[in-house]
């Protein structure tokens, strides 16, 4: 509960801030968004003046604590705290957070809960307050349907600020590389360093010298060439091709992790010389503060520097022609590398003001160096659109049980999704498939869950199956459309009760769309997205039916294993009436017989671990996507980007 009237203005603007505020050019960031999913906590460090707001439907708890790591709800603005049972969220950063400040927590925290369906609840920091976002859910409310969904929230600084991201681990140094300069550090073999984009398209051209070269007298940089030539790409990224070289062919660093995605590895630093043709002798320039931060070090001057340009948006078009617009970072995008060499860094923050690589503006850059006995996974950047809010990629619920099996994932939508099983290969995989049972993670599905009296009419509207012939507990595959047919998305919707479905698709424009029509309409439905709170497997192949047997247990009320029917789907538990709540569908991607188990992440090694012994005696096999991706074609079932695009309609699509 708030002690105050809530506040209606979600703005800092009436001050004076930094950055980017050129009149007629890009508007300053309006802060930090981010979603909580169900069952799920989110971390944020606040300062006096800085301003939350958190959006959604149902309740959002908030424990807030002071720099002592005290209770201080009042910082917020907040009272009458309540007790919060920790089972009913993932607990465990929480709770390592507040054991390292000298507390502990018995069973349950204290924390404010706050109702934000009426829209949102904005709070002002009164002083430095860490304040823990919590999305409570029982597990089974998640896999029956009345659990609440994500909730968006954002964070705003208050005047002269900038919200950084947060760190990755133990930082051993950070500094900011104001506009305009150069800066060279040493990092040692082992540790990170981060290079950031405050304020967003800002370029920053980064070299690295080995330390032992400087020793001889040789000067082992960078070199993009033989960068390459080893990654066979423009430049490397987070996964298997992954290293800066140098022109002996040896690695300097490992990139880790990278939320932007778009850098150059073609053009040079910027220069003297390429000012003075445009017209600007005189003019700062990367290339001279390269050679200037590196002569401590004993680096010889460079009229031009080779670099790797980090945040330059360049391409190479049809005619062969290098193209550069203005840079895809947005503020707080960082790009995070592994030493693998005792190395000496210079990191610039681009002076260059008369051209678009840098917004027109040029910013600071900041630098983390962080120690080398830190963990740190390997992670790209998602946006469930252009303009939302970016996540990291994670690792799914499954993960641990994955990783002994597998080093080759890709990313699928914002989780790291299993390619192939080295110890079987795609063929065997598929093989199994054909002939026995296999097991299949597929978290990066996405699900929605559509509730309320005019639920099966927005559903009508939206998808092309005739919804009112679907009864509880039957599912059926669709394809959802515009209102010129165009097609948006495709999955499977389940009817759960008669005012309750659940739509299992490919995109967060499914729920987007499916808010839209509901708002224009004024319809009676609540649309809650459940993120990444329902991970999922699918058991696939002619002996998944003889495998569930072996641990699906279901209440008279609901229908059996035995009575599912193709596009069936139950509530089940794990062996008993005690066990691991499910929701288990008779459904797949595969054209076999097969089924897909939808379960609360508490509960995803427990469920994975029962398959995993009930599947022995029936040869089941874990497989990874490109298996999958053979037998959707074989099934003649359609995918995005594939049969169906931007575009095209659904009798284009077939």
């Amino acid at each position: 509960m708030l002690d105050q009237q809530v506040l209606q203005r979600f703005s800092n603007a009436e001050q004076d801030v930094l950055g980017r505020h050129f009149p007629g050019f890009r508007p300053r960031s309006d802060g930090t968004e981010f979603t909580i999913d169900p069952r799920s906590i989110r971390k944020l460090n606040l300062e006096n003046g800085d301003l939350l707001a958190i959006n959604g439907n149902g309740t959002v708890a908030v424990a807030a604590f002071d720099v002592r790591g005290n209770f201080r709800p009042s910082h917020l603005g907040l009272r009458d705290p309540v007790m919060i049972d920790v089972e009913s969220f993932h607990a465990q950063p929480l709770l390592g957070w507040v054991e390292a400040n000298g507390g502990a927590i018995d069973g349950a925290i204290h924390a404010v809960l706050l109702a934000c369906s009426e829209g949102p609840v904005i709070l002002k920091a009164r002083d430095s307050v860490t304040a823990w976002l919590i999305r409570p859910a029982e597990r089974e409310d998640l896999v029956s349907g009345t659990a609440q969904g994500v909730v968006s929230a954002s964070l705003q600084p208050a005047s002269g600020r900038t919200v950084l991201p947060d760190p990755l681990g133990k930082v051993r140094e950070e500094f900011t590389v104001l506009r305009g300069t150069a800066r060279a550090y040493e990092i040692q073999k082992g540790e990170f360093v981060q290079v950031i984009d405050l304020e967003g398209q800002q370029c920053s051209d980064f070299q690295a010298v080995r330390m032992r070269g400087l020793d001889r007298d040789k000067e082992l940089v960078i070199d993009s060439t033989a960068t390459r030539s080893m990654v066979r790409r423009a430049y490397p990224g987070p996964g298997l091709f992954d290293k800066f070289y140098d022109a002996s062919l040896a690695p300097l660093l490992q990139v880790v992790q990278d939320s932007c995605g778009r850098h150059d590895t073609f053009g040079m630093a910027c220069t003297a010389r390429g000012y003075e043709e445009r017209g600007f002798p005189g003019h700062v320039n990367c290339s001279d503060n390269m050679s200037l931060a590196f002569a401590p070090f004993g680096v010889a001057p460079r009229v031009a520097w080779p670099a790797v340009n980090f945040f330059w948006n360049t391409w190479i078009d049809p005619n062969h022609q290098i193209q550069t617009e203005e840079s895809h970072s947005r503020a707080g995008d960082f790009v995070v590398m592994k030493a693998l060499d005792d190395l000496a860094c210079t990191s610039t923050a681009c002076p260059d003001d008369i051209d678009p690589i840098n917004g027109w503006n040029p910013t600071d850059i900041h630098v983390r160096i962080y120690e080398s006995d830190n963990v740190i996974q390997r992670a790209v950047a998602y946006r469930p659109k252009e303009d939302g809010p970016m996540t990291m990629s994670q690792t799914s619920a499954f993960h641990p049980r994955l990783e002994p099996l597998t080093n080759a994932f890709a990313p699928a939508r914002d989780l790291w999704a299993p390619v192939s099983f080295p110890a079987h290969g795609t063929l065997e995989e598929y093989w199994a498939c054909r002939t026995a049972v296999t097991v299949q993670d597929m978290s990066g599905l996405r699900k929605f869950d559509v509730i309320g009296p005019d639920a099966e009419r927005l559903l009508q509207h939206a998808v092309t199956r005739d919804v009112a012939r679907l009864s509880v507990w039957r599912g059926t595959y669709s394809l959802m459309c515009d209102e010129t047919g165009q097609v948006i998305d495709d999955g499977t919707l389940f009817r759960m009760a008669p005012q309750l479905f659940r739509w299992c698709c490919g995109t967060e424009e499914s729920g987007r769309w499916l808010t839209r029509l509901t708002e224009e309409r004024g319809w009676q439905v609540r649309i809650h997205d459940l993120g990444g709170a329902l991970p999922n497997l699918a058991v696939q192949g002619p002996r998944s039916r003889d495998l569930l047997r072996d641990i699906v247990f279901t209440q008279p009320h609901v229908p059996s294993l035995e009575q599912m029917r193709w596009f069936g789907a139950t509530v089940a538990r794990l062996h008993d009436r005690e066990g691991a709540p499910f929701f288990l569908t008779r459904t797949g991607y595969t054209g076999e017989l097969g089924y897909e188990i939808f379960c609360s992440a508490a509960d995803a090694i427990v469920i994975w671990d029962a398959l995993a012994e009930a599947g022995r005696i029936h040869g089941l096999t874990p497989m990874g996507s490109d298996a999958l991706g053979i037998m959707r074609i074989e099934a003649g079932f359609a995918a995005p980007g594939s049969e169906f695009a931007p575009g095209v309609d659904a009798l284009e699509a077939g």
